[in-house]
């Protein structure tokens, strides 16, 4: 199959994320569709951890155990306490898009950029930018150790049928 070495990330939401089953539903869904689960990134943002932290750390665990890798979304939007990023298993940080908008713009908005990326990798994490519609902004993430983007510079949202194509003249 063509995407078998695509990795798949997908949003969570606080609603999915707290339910008593979320960690055997993931699971299950993983086995009933011969899922590796090395290639599944699950996306959650600060709030949605921070509601029920010893909980959300329990999920994490649990799923960590089998495989499944997370990221933490937008982040620098939320409540960015660096005291959780070393209790959480995670493996990305994503640089929200209103941070990698301004690189150019604002002075400080780069510096807070080069400073996620910079925290991310020392903490061994992979960061990835939100977001990139220029040359100019993937080319200043690329100077500073980013090396993971996503946003219209790429490609912007494309039905399945449309990725599957550009997939095959890849």
């Amino acid at each position: 199959m063509h995407t078998q070495h695509l990795h798949l990330a997908v949003n969570v939401s606080v609603r999915q994320f707290r339910q008593i089953n979320f960690v055997e539903q993931v699971s299950q869904t993983l086995r009933r569709n011969a899922i590796n689960p090395d290639r599944l990134k699950l996306e959650l943002t600060e709030s949605l951890v921070l509601v029920d932290f010893d909980d959300a750390i329990h999920k994490m665990h649990a799923l960590r155990e089998i495989g499944v890798c997370f990221s933490l979304d937008d982040f620098g939007t939320g409540y960015s306490s660096l005291s959780y990023l070393s209790q959480l298993p995670l493996d990305q940080l994503k640089i929200d898009r209103s941070f990698v908008h301004n690189i150019g713009i604002k002075t400080t908005d780069a510096v807070i950029v080069q400073t996620i990326i910079g925290m991310a990798n020392n903490l061994g994490m992979e960061v990835i930018a939100e977001g990139v519609e220029t040359e100019t902004q993937r080319a200043f993430l690329e100077q500073n150790d980013c090396k993971v983007y996503q946003g219209y510079l790429f490609s912007q949202p494309v039905p399945i049928e449309q990725f599957e194509a550009l997939q095959k003249r890849s």
